[in-house]
């Protein structure tokens, strides 16, 4: 018996399968074909720059921009 028969879910066209690794390259395609970064930087000109002073140790390796996402969350949240 196939136990995922037995849950009822809703059928969606949402992929079930992430395919991160394809998925990632085709994110930065798009970010270098729009000039994300580019535009990001031009629109930042001019404004105080904003450095992560956050250290180790951390319980799952080297800081990434996970940490930084949740450090500049949990001071821009209040």
């Amino acid at each position: 018996m196939d136990y995922k028969d037995t849950l009822n879910l809703p059928k969606t066209d949402f992929p079930m399968k992430a395919n991160l690794s394809q998925k990632e390259l085709e994110l930065l395609k798009k970010w270098e074909d729009e000039k994300i970064y580019k535009k990001l930087a031009e629109k930042g000109k001019g404004k105080p720059r904003f450095i992560l002073h956050d250290g180790p140790p951390y319980a799952n390796g080297n800081i990434h921009i996970g940490h930084a996402l949740n450090k500049i969350y949990q001071y821009t949240a209040g």
